[in-house]
């Protein structure tokens, strides 16, 4: 265009910056940049918020907010393009602070935000701004929003509202979509809801994809049903759908957790070996914690040292395990040493490895422990449970107080706790007269 004295104009510009950034190419969207000023159009809104969103979308979030910071004018997509680009690079806080400012907001500011959240693992801000949104505003969620705040709702194991949600989607025509119904699927097999998701997976028919196919897999895995899960990755293959990295994490999962350890040598060797795929650390994970269970724990061990990659906390962490589960001193502390340099503030590691000293008698080794805990200043992390009701999570720790209707909780608790008491007395006297009728007889 430029070759044939054609100058571009304020709308070319619209286009060109989006390609940059599709590309990627940074340099030529910086000299389309500097070209784009000299020709005079450094106040069009639009073509300065499809800049804004080049230098975004290239994580050049320093430049983005340089140019939002000086345009005149701003619309509801340039705020929503630089809350996007800090969502991207997980920068959630300064996306917040941004969101706060909007002087008007639409279903696409909202979105960006639960997504953002849902993307960068703070699930329960994901759900609870999607509750502010339709507690706050008129606004109805769209595609994007459905398929943005049910994989935190998977995640935390809020059913009730992953529920109406899906309900919303099936009324509105969203369902149709086919990432709106993978997540509908995802978020059932991460709760345990496995024979729902079945349906669900068997509605979708002939527009599944790779994607509904690991969700089903992994959902059997997680849940103990490994024969399912294999059952379904053959029946992937048959219908010529290839496996990917996650599929493999499902199936030898699958394995593990049905201590199928010749199926899971031989899933994880096909990996490279058929279908070209190299094992990632998730891989070497379910393998080691697979050998490790089946007590082939210098296999696994020797499986690590045979890595490409540095091991990260999982993989000594699932050997560690297995040590304990079989009284292995010595690679428990090689692996222990492994964990305390790896995450040297996780208490946890400690406490395994001291209760394998204790189980085999080494006491000195407990007490050299519980000194390097001491020194460090380690400490335990209180666990702490979610409970979902009426539409929200409810997160209590260890002896909990801070729950407004704490009192009436404790309440409750007191008399459950009273009538487990009368039940297992119960139990015991009606196995004594068993046992005194058993005895009657000889």
């Amino acid at each position: 265009m430029c070759f044939d004295n054609c100058s571009p104009n304020e709308h070319s510009f619209i286009f060109l910056f989006p390609a940059c950034a599709a590309l990627p190419y940074l340099l030529h969207g910086q000299i389309l940049h500097s070209h784009f000023l000299k020709s005079g159009f450094g106040l069009d809104c639009y073509a300065l918020t499809a800049l804004m969103d080049m230098y975004a979308k290239l994580r050049m979030l320093p430049l983005a907010r340089q140019v939002f910071d000086e345009m005149r004018v701003r619309n509801v997509p340039t705020w929503n393009a630089l809350i996007a680009g800090y969502s991207r690079c997980g920068d959630m806080k300064e996306a917040s602070e941004l969101f706060k400012s909007m002087p008007e907001k639409n279903v696409v500011s909202w979105t960006s935000m639960i997504s953002g959240y849902s993307q960068n693992g703070q699930f329960s801000r994901a759900l609870e701004m999607f509750l502010r949104m339709e507690k706050e505003t008129a606004i109805k969620p769209n595609r994007v929003t459905i398929a943005s705040v049910l994989p935190a709702c998977a995640n935390l194991g809020a059913l009730e509202v992953g529920e109406r949600i899906e309900a919303y989607a099936r009324e509105n025509g969203l369902f149709e979509d086919l990432y709106v119904s993978t997540c509908v699927l995802e978020m059932y097999t991460r709760c345990g809801k496995i024979e729902v998701a079945k349906r669900v997976f068997d509605e979708i028919g002939q527009r599944r994809n790779l994607c509904s196919w690991n969700s089903m897999i992994m959902g059997f895995a997680l849940h103990g049903k490994c024969i399912e899960a294999l059952e379904y990755y053959d029946q992937m293959l048959h219908e010529g759908t290839a496996p990917d990295d996650v599929t493999f994490v499902g199936v030898l999962l699958a394995c593990t957790h049905g201590g199928l350890v010749v199926i899971g040598r031989e899933l994880f060797e096909s990996m490279a070996e058929k279908y070209h795929i190299n094992p990632k650390l998730e891989h070497f994970g379910c393998m080691v914690d697979l050998l490790g269970r089946a007590g082939a724990l210098q296999e696994a061990y020797d499986l690590i040292k045979t890595m490409h990659m540095k091991p990260d906390a999982v993989v000594w962490g699932a050997l560690l395990g297995a040590c304990s589960f079989h009284n292995n001193v010595e690679l428990a502390e090689k692996a222990a040493q492994h964990l305390f340099q790896l995450e040297p503030w996780n208490a946890g590691n400690y406490v395994i490895l001291s209760n394998i000293y204790a189980s085999a008698g080494r006491w000195d080794g407990v007490a050299k422990l519980r000194k390097s805990m001491k020194g460090g200043q380690i400490t335990k992390t209180a666990g702490y449970s979610l409970i979902e009701e009426g539409g929200y999570m409810h997160k209590f720790l260890v002896e909990d107080k801070s729950h407004p209707r704490f009192e009436e909780i404790y309440e409750i608790l007191d008399q459950v706790s009273a009538v487990m008491k009368l039940h297992e007395k119960s139990i015991d006297s009606e196995s004594d007269v068993n046992e005194l009728l058993i005895m009657g007889q000889f």
